[in-house]
């Protein structure tokens, strides 16, 4: 049974990412551009202290602080996920910030975005859920725009409007549900809303379509269809350690947030959302890998890899209390996806032509020859996003689709395999041109790499087999209390 309390030393992992931003965006405010790297280390010390005070109180029983916010297995695990995430990013983005006058700016926003993340995935009330889906997504849209050149101003102007689209559909999904289950607490909501069911009222249809509208807010936030039209332009448009940012860490939070929002507040009897979950699993992995077969901008394909990947963790939430599994397959998946996916737009952000950031396959030829461990860390992070033992993604994605066929949807589990073995052509794509020799002159040829970006992209392909061979240890911390 959950405690309830007020003491603010439970949110240490937030407050230390508010502080951060907080601390940085005045201190930045006085340093000169040569210091401002200082709010980089700031940003990682709050990280590390956030996963130190995480896994300090790892294996307390399951509270509910300020009786809307839970801090239980699943939100611990999500605070580390994002936190590593976060400190990835952080390493990744440090060539292309440093000197820059917005540097400061750069890291405040990277740090709210991720508290926003944290906090949707411990939310148990509809209105923290949505301030939370704000700041998950307010920062973002900036730091997108960050670079202020033409393709990113593009790509913010397009995920502002379709946050702000989705922003109104969330918050009228809410207003709906409230109005069906007279309350915005996930417990009290959905006791009501089952005794709406059990006395044939009107009720649930009202919550159907709340839950639609909420649902369509978090699938933006999640990038999953039909609310992914801006991953791949953003993906695209943006700075590569951007565009890994905007495609792993509110992925985290919506996921998670889905998953303890449906069972928690939502019956089945009155809504059958575990089959409406289904449908968006399966439509996001079959359009994503489809989008994807065809690009040559490597941060496109990774955009609708990024589509692809939200419809095999939907299948884990689909079954939610359907399995016992579903959660631990979740979490894992979640944490597996954030390494490889970071890991590769690390590779994407370290590798420079003499026109610029490389952008197309053909611009990583000879990568091999000339970056082997770049190259290296490219091939185990793009055959980890197909799920290729022994990376994390594949212990993922098996432990989603054992769940998957444990919650009654095997016909789900056959879909996800067909699709796959499909992915595996475009990330070859990607793959063959890194070990084709590279001309002796020429715009296409690597000529440089950036030092931090490449440790992050190393880093990332070594913490990808890593969890990927130690599972075994990993998969009961998240079933911890």
């Amino acid at each position: 049974m959950e405690m309830m309390n007020e003491d603010p030393g439970a949110l240490i992992p937030e407050l230390a990412l508010l502080a951060a931003a907080v601390l940085g965006l005045l201190a930045g405010a006085w340093l000169p551009r040569h210091r401002q790297w200082l709010i980089a280390a700031l940003a990682g010390v709050a990280c590390v202290v956030g996963i130190i005070a995480t896994g300090v109180v790892y294996t307390r029983p399951a509270e509910t602080v300020f009786g809307s916010y839970a801090i239980d297995s699943t939100t611990n695990a999500t605070r580390l996920i994002v936190l590593v995430a976060t400190l990835l990013a952080v390493c990744a983005s440090v060539e292309a910030v440093r000197g820059q006058r917005r540097e400061t700016e750069y890291w405040v926003l990277l740090l709210l975005g991720a508290l926003g993340a944290v906090l949707m995935a411990g939310a148990t009330d509809l209105l923290l859920l949505f301030a939370a889906f704000l700041l998950a997504s307010i920062p973002l849209y900036a730091l997108v725009g960050w670079a202020r050149s033409a393709p990113a101003t593009e790509a913010a102007m397009k995920y502002y409007l379709s946050g702000a689209f989705a922003g109104v559909t969330m918050v009228t999904g809410v207003t709906l549900l409230y109005a069906a289950g007279r309350a915005t607490a996930y417990g009290p909501l959905r006791e009501n809303l089952t005794a709406a069911a059990a006395g044939g009222r009107s009720m649930p249809a009202l919550a159907a379509v709340g839950l639609v509208a909420v649902l369509a807010g978090l699938a933006f936030k999640a990038g999953a269809a039909p609310a992914h039209f801006w991953v791949p332009d953003v993906s695209d448009g943006a700075p590569a350690p951007v565009a890994g940012i905007v495609t792993t860490l509110p992925k985290i939070g919506a996921l998670v947030a889905v998953f303890r929002l449906l069972p928690a507040a939502i019956p089945a009897a009155a809504v059958a959302w575990p089959l409406l979950v289904a449908i968006l699993a399966a439509v996001s992995m079959t359009l994503g890998n489809l989008a994807a077969f065809f690009q040559t901008s490597v941060q496109r394909l990774l955009g609708y890899s990024a589509v692809s990947q939200v419809g095999y963790v939907l299948m884990a939430v689909a079954v939610a209390g359907r399995s016992a599994q579903a959660g631990p397959a979740l979490l894992l998946y979640l944490a597996a996806y954030a390494l490889t996916n970071l890991g590769a737009f690390a590779v994407a952000a370290a590798v420079t032509t003499p026109d610029g950031p490389a952008r197309t396959v053909d611009d990583f030829r000879g990568l091999a020859r000339r970056h082997p461990a770049l190259a290296a860390a490219l091939v185990v992070c793009l055959l980890g996003l197909v799920g290729t033992p022994p990376t994390a993604v594949f212990l993922g994605k098996l432990a989603v689709f054992t769940a998957a066929v444990d919650g009654g949807m095997a016909w789900l589990t056959v879909l996800a395999l067909v699709n796959t073995v499909a992915s595996l052509f475009y990330y070859l794509r990607w793959i063959a041109p890194v070990f084709v020799p590279a001309p002796e002159a020429g715009a296409t040829a690597p000529q440089r790499t950036r030092p931090w970006a490449t440790v992050a992209a190393v880093a990332a392909a070594v913490a990808t087999l890593i969890l990927g061979i130690g599972a075994g240890v990993v998969v009961p911390l998240l079933l911890a209390p």
